[in-house]
């Protein structure tokens, strides 16, 4: 099995939160991996602006989730330790990097967004995020 750090954000501007839709047509947050020398948030913070154009701030930690898939390239289960960032967006033009394997983003209401996004676990994240988020800023 092979055993990978990542770190991602959940991107709010103003009321809304981004999710990236990837080549498998699942609406999630973006992260990438924690590679050797590098910090969560340093990821955090690239990965949000290669995968989707925004830039953004860290505002707060907002957890970890853990997830397990089998990776048909590497012929092996993947066990995936996500520490999550709640980030403000400095910017609304979303560019999904086709490279990265995104084929489309966008800013969802909280409401739009708990019904679009993929995973269960990232329901439960989003609103963990949503009520720091309301708190650091004094939104709703």
């Amino acid at each position: 099995m092979v055993i990978r750090n990542c770190a991602g954000g959940i991107v709010f501007l103003e009321d809304s939160v981004l999710l990236m839709c990837n080549d498998k047509h699942e609406w999630a947050f973006p992260k990438g991996v924690v590679r050797v020398g590098m910090k969560e948030r340093e990821v955090a913070v690239s990965r949000i602006k290669i995968e989707t154009g925004i830039d953004a701030s860290i505002l707060a930690p907002c957890g970890k989730t853990k997830y397990e898939f089998y990776s048909v390239t590497r012929q092996k289960p993947v066990h995936n330790n996500v520490s999550w960032f709640v980030m403000k967006a400095k910017n609304s033009d979303i560019v999904p990097s086709e490279e990265a394997g995104f084929l489309d983003g966008k800013f969802f209401s909280i409401d739009e967004a708990l019904n679009q996004v993929t995973y269960s676990q990232d329901k439960s994240l989003l609103m963990m995020a949503y009520q720091r988020y309301k708190e650091l800023t004094r939104i709703g």
